[in-house]
């Protein structure tokens, strides 16, 4: 929500107070809901109890599989939201002459679309599993029918109109926003609770790099040769993200540390003894 309404609101107060007063308005509200937040927060009772057990140490989870192409898949999907939040609405300047006003009036409509994609991510993969898919099918399918809506994205310097353009990249931010729906489930498809918020951190590290390296070659790109190839390449890089999950990532079964190495947890139905 706080993305849909951002665009306007921020634009509103930078034509008519100036940039200043745009970024201490964007600061203070973050303040305000942190204000709020402290004293409203409770961790409840049982999460405390089971965060008795210690965590596993980083150590041990950068060895592991899961979390090395967990973490290298986010490097060729996080960028690619980080390009259209910070330079689509550029690209809306150069290639179609919107003027701040515009901007402000139509760069929410993405967020808005992204917004349904949180929802839709999870059902698919609900609908899945409920239709006898293992976890790894349905978190792996889902992400990849998603990342393949992303591709919508090669599109927008194809057609002519502006609102062409902006359909096509709310459709690739939907698409994102559905396979991170599934992104952040997998963390907690195998490891403790403790833990996947150590997995989480660790990956997103790596898309927080990832980012730093894509928006210097996408600069570099834009002032070499044009808008073209970045958004072919943003278009595609999903799609690496999808094959490293299915070749790379393996099964996603819940497993237990012993002596700092993985080992999967037995089911029951694994541990029934045959009669």
């Amino acid at each position: 929500m706080g993305a849909v309404l951002a665009p306007p609101i921020v634009a509103w107060i930078l034509l008519r107070y100036g940039w200043p007063h745009a970024f201490v308005a964007v600061g203070a509200v973050g303040l305000v809901w942190l204000v709020l937040w402290l004293p409203a927060y409770r961790t409840p009772q049982a999460a405390t109890a089971e965060f008795e057990a210690p965590p596993i140490p980083v150590h041990v989870l950068v060895r592991t599989r899961v979390v090395l192409a967990f973490t290298l898949s986010k490097i060729f999907l996080d960028p690619v939201w980080y390009f259209y939040i910070f330079w689509f609405p550029e690209y809306l300047k150069r290639a179609h002459g919107f003027e701040m006003v515009a901007i402000g009036k139509y760069s929410w409509i993405p967020f808005a679309v992204a917004g349904a994609g949180n929802f839709l991510g999870g059902g698919l993969s609900g609908w899945l599993l409920r239709r006898g898919a293992s976890v790894t099918v349905a978190r792996k399918g889902a992400v990849t029918f998603f990342v393949a809506l992303m591709t919508s994205a090669i599109g927008v310097v194809l057609v002519p109109q502006a609102s062409l353009a902006i359909a096509l990249v709310s459709i690739a931010m939907l698409g994102y926003a559905g396979s991170l729906a599934n992104m952040l489930a997998l963390p907690g498809d195998v490891f403790p609770k403790n833990t996947v918020a150590s997995v989480y951190g660790l990956a997103s590290m790596g898309s927080g790099f990832g980012g730093m390296l894509f928006t210097l070659i996408t600069g570099w790109v834009v002032d070499h040769y044009s808008y073209t190839p970045v958004f072919i390449a943003f278009g595609l890089l999903p799609l690496i993200c999808a094959t490293i999950l299915w070749l790379f990532l393996g099964e996603l079964r819940p497993v237990l540390f012993v002596l700092g190495r993985p080992v999967p947890r037995v089911t029951l139905e694994e541990a029934r003894i045959p009669s």
